[in-house]
């Protein structure tokens, strides 16, 4: 398989679900989780799911719920 095109400035055009996790800090598991709630939106190329860095910045700039365990 060959390398990911790449833009002018030399960042990937896309990257699939281990990278953006990767990138996001988060599991591929929760990735695929993100996907399934339709919070992050990849496209497909064949078999794969790719994510443009756009995408990745766009979800980690939206506001987000945060969700806390009621202390007991």
């Amino acid at each position: 398989m060959s390398a990911s095109p790449h833009s002018e400035s030399g960042e990937p055009l896309a990257v699939g679900r281990p990278e953006a996790a990767r990138l996001l800090g988060v599991s591929v598991r929760t990735v695929d989780t993100m996907i399934a709630r339709r919070e992050l939106r990849g496209r497909r190329i064949g078999r794969r799911i790719v994510f443009t860095l756009e995408e990745l910045r766009r979800f980690l700039t939206k506001d987000h719920p945060v969700t806390r365990k009621a202390e007991e």
